[in-house]
């Protein structure tokens, strides 16, 4: 009967294990998970959910780094799937930088939700690690950035380690101005333990969180409801990207002697009310 009962147990550890790990996110009730990537199978990212950004150096942000479509011209993986998560890295290689950047079911996004991803970040000065959203296949004329809107769920940049930001971004509240909306707050470990972040997104409010802890929590009420001051009405996606120096990234220096490095995501969910 041991035995019986020892071979059952065995079978069932991979249920355990998932269902053990499904149990770390913090969704609000009446929340349905909707879209998800646990990164637990194949070694390349499913082509069915996500897009590689290919983008050369200086193209944004004065950013150092190439974008390239899952390899380098010499061969080596951006993104790579492997031990159960995403790998985002970041390396030189025959004189140029390169590193990974890729977009979550960009053509139709969500509109409202709640969505999460569980993250370690990388280390060394020139990092800039993000997990952010923006409007789905945006077509609305006169709608380019930052009038069409930002929301950055996660941002790091390596010369202040372990000190992570949210923020949005529109056309009455930008970088550009210094009027952006932003809170930033310092997580022990974030470059070397996972942590979850998420977005509590809906018609009226804006709140992003770290290991369930609220970070920023902006309101259309007190914002203004004019779509320059608030643009969140219409399907936004996911997007994670690692760069390396730029105008923020950059701002003290980087330090190449740290590359490689590397992001790493062990999945990403996406709730909705049904």
């Amino acid at each position: 009967m041991r035995k019986v009962v020892l071979l059952i147990a065995i079978a069932c550890l991979p249920l355990v294990s998932a269902q053990c790990k499904r149990a770390k996110s913090y969704a609000p009730k009446g929340y349905d998970l909707v879209w998800q990537d646990e990164f637990n199978e194949g070694t390349e990212l499913d082509a069915a959910k996500w897009t590689h950004v290919v983008m050369r150096q200086g193209m944004v942000n004065h950013e150092l780094q190439n974008y390239v479509n899952h390899v380098t011209p010499a061969g080596s993986p951006v993104t790579e799937v492997k031990d159960g998560t995403l790998r985002i890295n970041c390396f030189k290689e025959d004189g140029k930088v390169y590193s990974g950047r890729i977009n979550g079911n960009a053509r139709t996004g969500w509109q409202y939700g709640y969505f999460e991803a569980r993250i370690k970040l990388p280390q060394g000065k020139g990092t800039w690690p993000a997990f952010w959203m923006m409007p789905a296949n945006n077509r609305m004329p006169n709608n380019g950035w930052p009038r069409c809107g930002e929301i950055d769920i996660m941002e790091e940049v390596g010369f202040t380690p372990n000190e992570v930001s949210s923020s949005i971004h529109t056309q009455d509240y930008n970088h550009t101005k210094n009027t952006h909306k932003n809170h930033a707050m310092t997580i022990k470990k974030a470059e070397g333990d996972f942590h979850i972040y998420s977005l509590l997104w809906t018609e009226d409010e804006i709140i992003t969180y770290v290991d369930g802890k609220e970070q920023l929590h902006l309101e259309k009420a007190v914002l203004g409801e004019d779509h320059d001051q608030w643009p969140f009405h219409y399907p936004f996606h996911i997007i994670l990207n690692l760069a390396w120096g730029g105008d923020w990234g950059g701002q003290e220096g980087v330090d190449e002697d740290a590359l490689p490095v590397t992001m790493e995501v062990d999945y990403v969910r996406v709730y909705q009310k049904p």
